[in-house]
Parts: C-alpha cells; structure tokens; sequence
C-alpha cells in the first residue's frame, strides 16, 4: 500500500471515528450531524435560503427540506418570506432553536477539546496547516469536476 494510500484511509477512519463521537454527543440533544449544521448555519448565516444551506452541506434540496421541516415541527427553526421574492423563504433560528444551538455547540466544543488533548501544540499546528491545504484543494476540485478533468473513470 502507497504513503498515499496510507494517508487516505487514516483521513477516512479519522472521520469516521470523530462522525461517530459527533453522533453520540448530538444524541443526548435529539439531534442527528445533518440536523446540527442545519442549526450551524442557520445560527451563522440568519436569513439563509434552503439552496444556500444545502450548498454549505453539500446535499441535495430535497434532503435539506426534510431536515427543516423537523426541526420547523420542533420550533427549532422557522421560515420567513423573503423581503423581495415571494416564491422563497429565509430560515431563522427560533428562541427554543438558539437555545438548543448554544447548549449543544458548547457540549461539542468541550467535546472536540477532549477529543484532540492528544496532539502537543506543534503537532496540532502542522496538522492545522496541512488539513486546511487539503481541504482547499478538495473544495476547489468539487468545483472544478477534477474527475472529468483527469479521466480518472476512463
């Protein structure tokens, strides 16, 4: 097995492993990972519309409409019409949902604290800087269909 190859699956049993913790700490909350985002960026980004949330988690709008129809019927969140478009709506975090976001994000951060105690300064530095080159890479190939671009199906 290549370094690369190495690397690659240490990424994905990394994510696995951090997806999982996520799960069970956003259970105590009666939340799922998706379900949290959608708090995330609807706390980050007030107003958002249902097609820009669903870019920032990367599904489709069909997903993203179950995911805040739950959270609506749990009065987590609530639409609002948009200012100049009738045809769509803006998502707002309610005071119930504002609520929830700041408890749960603060069980999670204490979470990922503990979770990441393991790594010395040094260490998380360099890890820093090179996940966060990675991911501009992998997002700027998403936009760029690499895939195609480099026959890699052929």
């Amino acid at each position: 097995m290549s370094e690369k190859e190495k690397l690659y699956n240490l990424l994905k049993e990394t994510f696995i492993l951090l997806d999982d913790g996520d799960r069970r700490i956003f259970n105590h909350y009666n939340l799922t990972p998706p379900r949290f985002y959608v708090l995330v960026h609807v706390n980050d980004f007030p107003g958002i519309s249902p097609r820009r949330l669903s870019d920032k988690l990367l599904c489709d709008k069909s997903n993203v409409s179950r995911i805040v129809r739950g959270l609506e019927n749990e009065k987590l969140i609530e639409r609002r019409p948009h200012e100049t478009d009738r045809r769509s709506f803006c998502l707002y975090l309610t005071e119930e949902g504002t609520a929830v976001y700041e408890k749960v994000q603060m069980a999670h951060k204490k979470f990922n604290t503990l979770r990441l105690d393991c790594l010395d300064s040094m260490d998380e530095g360099n890890l820093l800087k090179n996940l966060s080159k990675l991911n501009q890479f992998l997002t700027e190939s998403l936009n760029n269909d690499v895939i195609a671009q480099n026959g890699v199906t052929s």
